[in-house]
């Protein structure tokens, strides 16, 4: 109930946001046609009203709190589309977690997906992550055991890749020529910037992709664990052989002291050393250690990145900095809410708190919508609107309960 849980909050702002975004998301949940007892959260509309793997796990991850089934129905819906067998054309390969799902072919320009597309290097392990922490909240367990085989099949994709690179990383690249170039979040053809602002080549390893892995097998181990359950092998130890790996070439040093997070690493193994938002998905990952965490949060509270109205998804001193820009500039709702849960849970209260509150900012000066996205600059108090995001989108309005999370009442 929207109103009721908006009720819980003293401060008018956010209950205003948290009355509007929680009506969208009831307004983008759908039913699985495979079994219609079990729902999940649209993409967004008008553009992308169907099951997304990545957005419909944040959604439900950010949702947790407030909506166990949404989670439960999330992790049903797509562990009966893990993918069976490899497809270049599908970027399919066992175990897999899908991109996304539409009834036609999607052609635009070079763009060519089928119906059932698989391009995501993260859904997977965001997947288990879901798992773990839904088991975390109290489900049935029976409902758990029953997602047990999905579970190792994901587990087996997640290793497979990561055994089979040559530098021990989780990496991504279009083998078909016409998927998608970037396979994480930040999926256009140009997100993925070095310092000096040029693109950098794929395969890519995302900072972001490598700590939901870590999140991934820590989770996993501790649940069979919970369960009783024997894995077919020691997922702790691998968590910490892959987070040792990450932490020796992702951070960047820089002159005058600055340390941080690089937001991948290119095809050549080369530090793609762009300051962007990326390294905010490592917090509250167990990733880093608390000095290295706060490393990071500092580093995302000065104002290149910490905008009126959220976190840029690129600094502003980047060369290739475009306020407008889809992801080398823009301030993305769901985003900054993610690396905000993340303050929080590496103990930086006070950072999350500020970080929520330009969020709030951006509530009340989007008519309390919290937007897909909008600029990385503002005109006097009002956000810049990106023409073409989706209203409602559903991991944005699901960072409304993060706000909750961090704000409380």
């Amino acid at each position: 109930d929207a109103d009721a849980i908006a009720d819980r909050t003293r401060d008018p702002v956010l209950r205003e946001v948290l009355r509007t975004g929680l009506t969208d998301l009831r307004h983008l949940t759908m039913t699985d046609p495979q079994d219609e007892a079990d729902i999940f959260a649209a993409a967004g509309t008008p553009w992308y009203l169907t099951l997304f793997g990545r957005d419909a796990i944040w959604a439900a991850r950010l949702m947790l709190p407030l909506s166990p089934r949404l989670a439960i129905g999330t992790l049903r819906a797509l562990a009966r589309r893990l993918a069976k067998e490899t497809d270049v054309d599908t970027a399919a390969e066992p175990g897999k977690c899908l991109h996304e799902a539409r009834r036609v072919t999607f052609e635009s320009g070079d763009l060519l997906l089928p119906e059932l597309y698989y391009g995501t290097v993260d859904a997977t392990p965001l997947w288990i992550v879901l798992l773990h922490e839904t088991w975390r909240a109290g489900i049935p367990e029976s409902a758990v055991r029953d997602l047990l085989p999905a579970l190792r099949r994901a587990l087996g994709w997640m290793s497979g890749a990561v055994d089979a690179a040559d530098d021990g990383l989780l990496r991504y690249v279009d083998a078909s020529g016409h998927g998608l170039s970037n396979q994480g979040w930040k999926d256009s053809h140009d997100s993925m910037r070095r310092a000096d602002g040029t693109i950098a080549p794929a395969p890519i390893a995302l900072l972001e992709a490598q700590a939901y892995a870590v999140q991934a097998a820590r989770g996993a181990s501790e649940l069979f664990e919970g369960l009783g359950e024997r894995p077919d092998r020691d997922w702790g130890d691998w968590a910490d052989q892959l987070s040792a790996r990450v932490r020796e070439r992702f951070w960047v040093e820089r002159h005058a002291g600055e340390r941080y997070l690089a937001m991948a690493l290119d095809a050549e193994g080369r530090q793609v050393d762009g300051v962007g938002s990326n390294m905010g998905h490592a917090l509250g990952t167990g990733l880093l250690t608390p000095e290295e965490a706060d490393t990071v949060v500092d580093r995302m509270l000065r104002p290149d990145l910490l905008r009126r109205f959220g976190i840029g998804s690129l600094s502003s001193d980047n060369p290739a900095y475009n306020p407008v820009g889809y992801h080398t500039g823009s301030v993305w709702v769901h985003d900054t809410a993610i690396a905000m849960l993340g303050m929080m849970r590496e103990g930086r209260t006070d950072a999350a708190r500020e970080v929520a509150r330009s969020l709030l900012a951006l509530g009340a000066a989007s008519g309390y919508r919290l937007p897909e996205l909008c600029g990385g600059e503002a005109v006097g108090s009002a956000a810049v609107p990106y023409p073409a995001s989706c209203r409602p989108q559903a991991w944005a309005a699901a960072s409304a309960a993060a706000l909750l999370t961090v704000l409380g009442t």
